[in-house]
């Protein structure tokens, strides 16, 4: 298994998204992104989740609105005991050079210190934290050759 520290830079590519901060959090089960205006619409007669990933404020935003029609609902409970209902999609991560389609629950994280939060169900069978490091993708991908 990789060693994973407690924070890296991921890459979305489908999203046009590089190098977002991300948060390793083993205290969460799944993974979230930081999206705003998120709402089923209807598209082409279709009934489609629109969404805007990132804000304003964070200088990988790119105003561009998204449209799926892959996606699930559910009930989050955050850290604070409140449980939140989602809208969920699937994505393409990649870290450590190695691309995984993974579940991400869409919600404001701006209050948040990191954009994405990836949790023990990204990690298992993958990866182990190692708290007092940061940042191992990012350095490998951005390593002088």
């Amino acid at each position: 298994m990789e060693v994973i520290g407690r924070t890296d830079k991921i890459d979305l590519p489908t999203l046009g998204l590089f190098d977002i901060e991300t948060k390793i959090d083993t205290g969460a089960y799944g993974c979230a992104l930081h999206c705003h205006h998120i709402e089923v619409v209807e598209k082409d007669n279709k009934k489609v989740l629109s969404f805007m990933v990132l804000d304003p404020s964070h200088p990988e935003y790119d105003d561009k609105v998204f449209y799926t029609e892959h996606f699930t609902e559910k009930d989050v409970k955050s850290s604070s005991g409140e449980s939140e209902h989602r809208f969920v999609i699937q994505t393409v991560v990649e870290l450590f050079h190695e691309q995984r389609t993974v579940e991400f629950s869409l919600t404001n994280r701006q209050e948040m210190k990191y954009p994405v939060l990836m949790g023990r169900k990204f990690l298992a069978g993958h990866y182990v934290v190692n708290v007092q490091l940061k940042d191992l993708s990012y350095k490998t991908k951005t390593k002088k050759k």
